[in-house]
């Protein structure tokens, strides 16, 4: 058996499919592609998450652009984070090319141009449908971490998080929040330290500084009604195909904050919404991080943390999550071996320590008997790559210099017009981009505050009686519902 044979035999080995697959391509010797000798990629292991890396222009968009065709095409939704606004041509039919024919070809899979069903999603200003979350679905263990308070500010958070549970105040936006916050020191202070303690007026303003940090990058966009309902990201399409979400997120780069604070809510709200499935044969859905060093270069300890607790355990609620970057150094060792699909685009090497990037890169890939890695690794053309996945038993597959399909859609970007188009056929924006503005904590403080105050006599009365029946401020909020949400909720489930 010659070496091409022994290649070719080893590659359908390492790669056969029993059930459902993607297809990413065709499997290369040297500068050889081998036609037919498919890159398949099983999609019950989907959900064991993966890395798309290679250096600027050598084909990353173009790959994840065909992962989430392929899965749309098998029915699983797709949210794409998209920091450089060059996804929405999903929505559209690639327009063809000859050299795609003989790319094609080369692979042996017929190419097909297709439109996708996208829907378009926005945390800012920009047009598309609008994904908020309100403060009270954080609760204050939550908003703390985002926030980064320390321990005894995290403390004061519960205790004005349960103060508006027992006084059936909504804490939907920021403004509230500085409402109660303003509340707590000013007209409120002798109220909620006779029930729940003495807050410090320096711990209020250390977090209200802090909200307003927040709303500077964007979180009073963010924060508000009406509440985006994870489940809307799992949508299928008439003819079964899997809803493709596309945030738009090229305005909030320069602002880590609210991009960390939308990354936590969305995580989590997600391991805490799907319910537990095991091993399925086909994910639930599957989230795209494009740029994802723009997150770990701005990312808190908190963050870093909780992504690491989520990629280990949120497997088994059927979602996989995919990391594209520049170079696998981007992504912390941790979470980096958690990855089950690899798919490494070039590397370039001009400088010292762009070799040992490169050499450290190699060695996390399986070893093979057909290629020198480190080396063919600043070889690879625009729309090769090195793949290393696991097969249907979870078994690492053989390393694969791999010829990858071109994308089915358009490989450019909507026009504005076009853009609006598509976002006036979305089925939910009208639910979502609705203004809404109930009455909340600020209206209801507001209001308050404006009432005449009672006469001494009266309010000594009533003190005096209050203070017969007030229960122990530390075992109130020990007991109290915003306690248990903080501790026995969605950080609960997640951290456990």
């Amino acid at each position: 058996m010659n070496s091409k044979d022994a290649f070719k035999e080893t590659m359908e080995k390492g790669y056969a499919c029993k059930g459902e697959y993607l297809n990413l391509g065709a499997a290369m010797l040297g500068e050889e592609t081998v036609t037919g000798s498919f890159v398949k990629i099983p999609l019950k292991t989907i959900n064991r998450h993966g890395l798309i890396a290679g250096a600027t222009g050598t084909g990353k968009t173009k790959t994840l652009q065909v992962l989430s065709e392929n899965l749309s095409e098998n029915g699983v939704p797709v949210l794409l984070m998209d920091l450089k606004g060059d996804l929405s041509g999903l929505a559209k039919a690639g327009p063809g090319h000859p050299k795609i024919d003989e790319r094609h070809e080369k692979i042996g899979l017929l190419y097909q141009a297709k439109d996708f069903p996208v829907e378009i999603l926005t945390l800012s200003e920009q047009d598309g449908t609008r994904l908020r979350a309100t403060v009270s679905e954080f609760g204050p263990v939550l908003l703390s971490r985002i926030l980064g308070l320390s321990e005894v500010q995290e403390g004061i958070l519960a205790i004005l998080f349960q103060y508006c549970d027992d006084n059936q105040m909504g804490l939907l936006d920021l403004k509230d929040l500085k409402k109660v916050l303003q509340y707590a020191t000013g007209d409120g202070r002798k109220e909620i330290e006779s029930e729940y303690g003495r807050i410090s007026t320096a711990s209020t303003g250390a977090i209200l500084r802090r909200i307003v940090a927040l709303e500077q990058q964007g979180g009073d966009l963010f924060f508000g009604e009406r509440s985006f309902e994870v489940r809307d990201l799992c949508r299928v399409s008439d003819d079964g195909r899997g809803m493709i979400s596309v945030i738009r997120l090229t305005d909030i780069q320069d602002k880590p904050k609210l991009f960390s604070t939308f990354m936590l809510q969305l995580l989590a709200e997600i391991y805490n919404t799907f319910p537990e499935i095991g091993d399925s044969d086909r994910p639930e859905l599957v989230l795209f991080i494009d740029e994802a060093h723009v997150v770990f270069e701005n990312a808190s300890k908190t963050l870093l943390d909780q992504l690491e607790t989520i990629v280990k355990l949120i497997r088994s609620k059927g979602i996989g999550i995919y990391f594209v970057t520049q170079n696998p150094k981007d992504i912390p060792a941790d979470i980096l071996s958690q990855l089950g699909l690899k798919i490494q685009h070039a590397l370039r090497a001009f400088t010292a320590k762009d070799r040992k990037a490169i050499k450290l890169a190699a060695e996390n890939y399986p070893d093979s008997e057909f290629y020198e890695t480190a080396t063919v690794l600043t070889k690879l053309g625009i729309g090769e790559a090195f793949v290393s996945a696991l097969n249907e038993k979870g078994i690492p597959t053989p390393l694969a210099r791999t010829m990858l399909r071109a994308p089915m859609s358009r490989m450019d970007v909507l026009s504005p017009e076009e853009l609006k188009q598509q976002i006036a056929k979305s089925d939910i924006a009208p639910k979502y981009n609705q203004v809404i503005d109930s009455d909340s904590a600020y209206e209801m403080l507001s209001r308050k505050v404006q009432l005449p105050k009672p006469e001494a006599s009266k309010k000594s009365t009533r003190s005096s009686s209050s203070s017969r029946g007030r229960i122990n401020p530390v075992v109130k909020v020990l007991t109290s519902a915003t306690f248990i949400r903080g501790v026995f909720g969605i950080l609960n489930k997640v951290f456990k």
